[in-house]
């Protein structure tokens, strides 16, 4: 005969196909879902002021709305009313009122809910809180003060008030401005004044407002005393710390931190759980107070308050406890079912929120309690044996202090004509210590209708214990239940299905199972007391493997070098027993077993245990010691050390082995441990565990334990199905190398110790054994120790009474990156304006550093030793900053670090800039600046700094460039040389000069032959008025009337050149660069064929020369002033006079020839105070020969 066993109310496998028509009849799939459009909400009004409070409903009509006030209906009348929408008005809301018989009736305020009905239930809103605006006297009023100039004043005051009272301050009775930075004014009720001034000094009161209400403070004095001209150093101290505070999800709180110290002490915040605090909602305020918006959950901690002294390690802390409360949230919403007659329902409901919520269930609008048939495990409803009044709509409730919320669902029951009547005559027979016989006669009524019998069976004793059915045939009247546990009472009743619904249940029924040999053998410890004794102890077996009454147990000891045995039989109310006169340091084996009434079950393994040695050095006393099985792979070891002992421990080892395996350890632990871990075990394993302190004489004496670990019972040979996982695991970065993990509990029939493993590892993990598998009891865990920037895969299973769950779905977060570890590089501050300053920085050096945001801090001299910095923030992509409104005459001081949102990095080293005073003369304006690669005091430019890089680039360039120049040189070089080298050509005359040469003198046809000859380069030739001799190879320069000596200084490139001397030596450059016509003391060497052109020259040499002066002045004319060509003119009429001598000579000298020479570029010098050329021998003028 074929049967199934489940839980009470799972789907019956040979009822499905009748549900399913059942649910296909006429009216049955006709609901339509109740559900509200608006619900009331909070409100707070003035008294005599209208309110509405709205409530719509929807669903299939007629709907009927009633309103609850505190749970009872609300009186309708002229002043209280619902409207045709289903909200409820109140024109004029009264904190009490009278009744007609004089009586006060209760007040408008309280919890309002609206109750929507129609024909298939009735569902309930939730509550809204109605309160009239009220405003209690001071709790706490400002109180007069005495501060010194510089220092800080502090005035507070406390008032309730509903809505909450907005706090603001006047001042000798007139509203006081807080647009001064150095006045705060916290919405707590606290106004801070800084560095106080005489003109602070006044009377101050604070001035409360609501929407109904104003009250004004008494007043308080503000004393300003003069300040001391010695400032003295004085330790920070904190005059106002925080305090601790409880606030509602979404509320605004403020910590509270003044602080005082000589020099003015910075205050800075910090969790006490190193945790990054969330800059996104978090501000301060003031010169120190901390404001966090919108709080939520992850905000709640603990926050210090640190006052520090700049530039010092003197510092004084505070603290306070932010805890937060959130009003409930579903975690898991009920379902709405059909269920037929007699059946069994079951809606499950959990939500969250702090403090815990409690939940309870509601049926068309009312609260249900528990009795025989419907019952209430933890926040899951059971209803058994479903009758036609179960059909309605069912409400979750859960409510705390911050609120409450509700989830529905409607249970069908289907309804059946001509239903069997129950089974009779039910009796039960007890067949063994796990089985009994049920039987029973079929129904009176419609027996042949019956499909199936549905056997449902729990335990007799205790609360909301667990109800099991089993369905079978209708084959049979009896049924043999093998699963029970041994000497315990269930209860049993049967109830008779056909197709369109069920019968009503049968009459229990209560039998008793036999007893049975123990299942499982005591678990042992062992310790010593002395060198001679061991102590036996035993844990009494649980109650599902004792399996009846102990009534004695049985300890078998013997020496392990011999071979026989020793036993004492022990009543079984017992659970340690003393064994003495045993001989020091010698191991011996024990073990112990327990009988019932039947008779005696296994005995446990033999346990060893090495007594003392007989010593005289006192050592520590052998810890208590208690193992428990955690689940199937892990067992949790915890001790504890006899007070009396006065031996000193320095530390305890464990050692741990399976039964006939190698021992492993020690493991060592702390003098401070009571409780270790272990892990990794085998399932269905015996394990010896012994522990044991030590200190630097000694060992002490061991405690030894037996443990066996459970087993791991998979989904065949389970007798139960499996407890669901944890549901909802939530996963969410905390820093760059942990993860918090949250899930939640599901809902079991009783309270259970549940423990959890996690497991964890990379994404694309392919080695299994680098798995991380962590154990915890709570619902939450912090996963230390990972990598940063790495994704992770997380799931967790639990494990209770034996049994494992499966595991949760996978869940992936990956880890925040680092913080950076270093700061921003190459910081650099130019000022580009007198009052505005550029600075620009590197991202800090590592591999994947995220940056989210740049902290830029600024101060001049002054404020930085009061420790008031001015801050700038920018976005990480961004990598400049303009600093303005910057004073003249002060020195800046700033540093920048780079943080993300896991945290920030350290403050690059400290630039200076200085911005000198607007008068001093421009040339001198150059701020001194430093950066942070050398922090030295060393004056810069006003010019923008290089970097590397760029310096690099600059210096290619600048080579570049100067290659060309120089290559252009050497092709202007090359060129002039080769026209050098190619055939001199004589200097051209004019026509008249031609005419008139060959009218005086013999040699005028060979004059007008160079003439033609040189006419095409007549005017590249034309400046040029002296002869260059190229064939002895000698540098020597002569014009037509003699040598000219050659100016040996160096040519200068312009660019080079000194602005300063340029004008300087601007005459003599002139007048250096210019030829002299006439020469004193100098012989001039003519060739014969020219002599008759010298002399024609002689008389018309000056008028030329003139001529070709004025030629190149007209050229470069203004070039005397801005000494750009090089070049001086001067236009003279005065015409040169050669002395007798210098004719004679130059008659004396012969023509030189036409092709013997070139004409020299430069100008011919026609003043008085041209320079004369030195005085050399005669042999060095003479002309090469040809």
């Amino acid at each position: 005969m074929a049967a199934r066993r489940s839980r009470a109310g799972d789907p019956l496998r040979l009822l499905r196909l009748a549900f399913l028509l059942a649910a296909c009849l006429p009216g049955i799939c006709c609901f339509s879902d109740l559900f509200f459009v608006k619900e009331p909400q909070d409100v707070t009004v003035a008294r005599k002021n209208s309110v509405v409070l709205e409530c719509q409903a929807r669903g299939e009509a007629p709907i009927t709305v009633t309103w609850l006030r505190n749970g009872a209906k609300v009186l309708e009348d002229k002043r209280v009313y619902t409207l045709p929408n289903g909200s409820l008005y109140i024109s004029e809301v009264e904190s009490r009122r009278g009744g007609g018989d004089g009586d006060t009736l209760q007040a408008d305020e309280g919890s309002y809910q609206c109750l929507a009905l129609n024909k298939y239930g009735a569902i309930l809103s939730h509550k809204a809180h109605l309160a009239l605006a009220t405003m209690s006297s001071f709790e706490l009023q400002p109180l007069p003060v005495e501060v010194f100039e510089g220092g800080v004043a502090r005035f507070s005051c406390k008032i309730s008030a509903s809505p909450p009272a907005i706090i603001t301050w006047e001042v000798n009775r007139t509203t006081l401005s807080i647009a001064m930075d150095r006045i705060t004014a916290l919405p707590s009720g606290v106004l801070q004044i800084y560095s106080v001034q005489q003109k602070d000094a006044g009377s101050y009161r604070c001035v409360a407002t609501t929407v109904a209400n104003r009250r004004k403070s008494a007043e308080a004095t503000l004393t300003v005393l003069p300040a001391s001209n010695a400032k003295l150093f004085h330790k920070p101290a904190i005059i106002a710390s925080p305090e601790n505070i409880t606030a509602s999800l979404h509320q605004t709180v403020i910590f509270e931190c003044v602080a005082t110290g000589n020099p003015k002490p910075i205050i800075s915040w910090s969790r006490l759980d190193h945790k990054p605090i969330d800059v996104f909602n978090t501000r301060v305020l003031g010169n120190g107070n901390l404001m966090i918006s919108d709080v939520k959950v992850l905000h709640a901690g603990v926050y210090i308050c640190r006052a520090t002294i700049p530039g010092t390690r003197n510092f004084t802390t505070a603290h306070a406890t932010l805890a937060v409360l959130a009003p409930p949230a579903f975690v898991e919403w009920p379902e709405s079912l059909t269920r037929p007659r007699a059946g069994t329902a079951r809606l499950a409901c959990q939500a969250e929120g702090i403090p815990t919520p409690k939940v309870s269930w509601l049926k068309n609008g009312r609260k249900i309690h528990s009795n025989g048939r419907i019952k209430m495990y933890n926040s899951k409803l059971v209803i058994n044996q479903i009758i036609p009044e179960d059909d309605a709509i069912y409400q979750c409730l859960a409510e705390n202090s911050q609120g409450s919320i509700l989830s529905r669902a409607r249970l069908t029951v289907v309804l059946s004509e001509d239903r069997p009547s129950a089974p009779c005559n039910v009796h039960a027979e007890t067949m063994s210590s796990s089985a009994i016989l049920l039987a029973w006669e079929r129904p009176l009524y419609n027996s042949d209708k019956v499909i199936a019998y549905s056997i449902h069976y729990m335990k007799a004793e205790g609360l909301n214990n667990e109800e099991y059915q089993v369905v079978i045939g209708n084959d049979t009247t009896h049924y043999i239940i093998d699963d029970l546990d041994p000497a315990s009472n269930y209860t049993f009743y049967i109830v008779a299905y056909m197709p369109l619904g069920a019968s009503q249940m049968s009459d229990h029924v209560t039998q008793h199972t036999l007893e049975d040999v123990p299942l499982r053998a005591p678990e042992i410890s062992l310790t010593s007391r002395s060198p001679t004794d061991i102590l036996v102890s035993w844990l009494p077996i649980p109650a599902k493997f004792r399996r009846g009454e102990v009534v004695a147990f049985r300890l078998s000891f013997q020496l392990s070098t011999e071979a026989a045995v020793q036993m004492l039989e022990l009543p079984g109310t017992s659970y340690e027993h003393l064994l003495g006169g045993l001989q020091p340091d010698s191991i011996y084996l024990v073990r112990v077993s327990a009988a019932t009434r039947v008779g005696w079950g296994e005995a446990s393994l033999w346990t060893s245990h090495q007594t003392p040695k007989a010593t005289g050095i006192r050592v520590p006393k052998s810890p208590e010691l208690l193992l428990e099985p955690i689940n199937c792979t892990t067992i949790t070891v915890r001790w504890m050390q006899d007070a009396e002992d006065g031996a000193a421990i320095q530390g305890y080892k464990l050692y741990y082995k399976e039964e006939g395996q190698q021992e492993n350890g020690p493991v060592l632990l702390e003098a401070s441990d009571r409780t270790h871990t272990v892990s990794g075990l085998d399932p269905r394993r015996k394990y010896h565990v012994r522990l044991l302190a030590y200190n630097n004489m000694e060992e002490g004496y061991q405690a030894d334990q037996t443990v066996s670990t459970p087993g791991c019972v998979s989904v065949r040979d389970r007798m139960v199905p499996p407890p669901p996982p944890p549901h909802h695991l939530y996963a969410k970065a905390n820093s760059s190398s942990s993860i918090y993990l949250h899930w939640g509990r599901p809902a079991f029939t009783s309270a259970q110790v549940v423990n959890y493993t996690l497991r964890c590892n990379p994404v694309g993990l392919q080695n299994a054994s680098l798995v991380l598998y962590l154990q915890t009891s709570e619902t939450h865990l912090l996963v230390q120790g990972l990598e940063p920037s790495t994704k992770y895969e997380f799931a967790v299973r639990l494990h209770v009474d034996q049994l494992s769950s499966p595991w949760s779905p996978v869940v992936f977060q990956a880890t925040l990156p680092e913080a950076p570890s270093g700061p921003p590089l190459g910081v650099k501050v130019t000022l580009i304006e007198e009052d505005t300053a550029l600075v620009s920085w590197k991202p800090p050096s590592g591999i994947g550093t995220a940056v989210s945001r740049y902290t830029i801090l600024y101060a001049s001299r002054k404020a930085w030793v009061a420790g008031e910095w001015q801050v700038l923030h920018r976005e990480g992509t961004i990598t400049m900053a303009l600093l303005e409104n910057l004073l003249a005459g002060n020195v800046y001081l700033v540093k920048i670090a780079a943080s993300n949102e896991v945290g920030v990095g350290p403050f690059s080293s400290t630039v200076e800039l200085a911005v000198l005073p607007r008068e001093v003369p421009e040339s001198n304006q150059r701020p001194k600046r430093l950066d942070s690669a050398d922090a030295a005091d060393t004056a810069y430019s006003g010019y923008y700094q290089l970097d590397q890089k760029s310096m690099t680039g600059i210096i290619a360039g600048v080579s570049i460039a100067l290659a060309c120049i120089m290559i252009c040189i050497l092709i202007l070089i090359y060129r002039s040389k080769a026209r050098k080298t190619s055939p001199p050509k004589s200097i051209p005359e004019s026509p008249d000069q031609l005419s008139s040469t060959s009218a005086s003198s013999a040699g005028a046809h060979e004059a007008g032959k160079n003439a033609h000859d040189l006419a095409e380069n007549m005017e590249s030739l034309l400046p040029r008025s002296s002869f260059l001799d190229t064939k002895g190879g000698t540098d020597l320069i002569i014009n037509s009337f003699g040598p000219i000596a050659k100016n040996s200084s160096k040519k200068k490139w312009l660019f080079f050149q000194d602005p300063r001397k340029a004008k300087a030596t601007e005459t003599q450059s002139r007048c250096a660069e210019a030829v002299c016509l006439h020469q004193p003391d100098t012989t001039a060497i003519l060739s014969p064929k020219d002599r008759a052109l010298v002399q024609t020259q002689q008389e018309q040499g000056a008028a030329y020369a003139v001529v070709a002066d004025t030629e190149h002045s007209a050229n470069s004319e203004g070039s005397h002033e801005t000494g750009d060509s090089g070049r001086f003119s001067q236009e003279s009429n005065e015409e040169p006079h050669l002395s007798d001598a210098s004719a004679a000579a130059m008659e004396a000298m012969p023509p030189p020839s036409p092709h013997s020479a070139l004409f020299s570029r430069h100008n011919v010098c026609v003043t008085p105070g041209c320079p004369r050329a030195p005085k050399e021998p005669p042999d060095l003028i003479h002309p090469p020969p040809l």
